[in-house]
């Protein structure tokens, strides 16, 4: 799985760490524990972001869901 983050270069580098911390389920606390920051900068730093603007998008290749095997790697026949 990876994550891409599109307009991350409107977001400071702070922002994009908590950006990313947050989008993988992490909480306020635990990211101001990780990032050495009180939990106060976390939620201004991510609403900072949300105001900027961007998009997070999840990338699953489709056999870590057990949607395709090696039989399907030739495409549609």
């Amino acid at each position: 799985m990876k994550i891409e983050i599109r307009g991350a270069e409107k977001l400071s580098f702070r922002e994009r760490q908590v950006v990313t911390l947050k989008e993988m389920g992490y909480s306020n606390d635990k990211i101001s524990k990780k990032l050495g920051l009180t939990g106060s900068t976390v939620a201004t730093l991510f609403s900072r972001a949300r105001n900027k603007g961007y998009e997070v998008v999840i990338i699953i290749p489709g056999d870590a869901l057990g949607l395709f095997g090696p039989e399907d790697e030739g495409g549609d026949s």
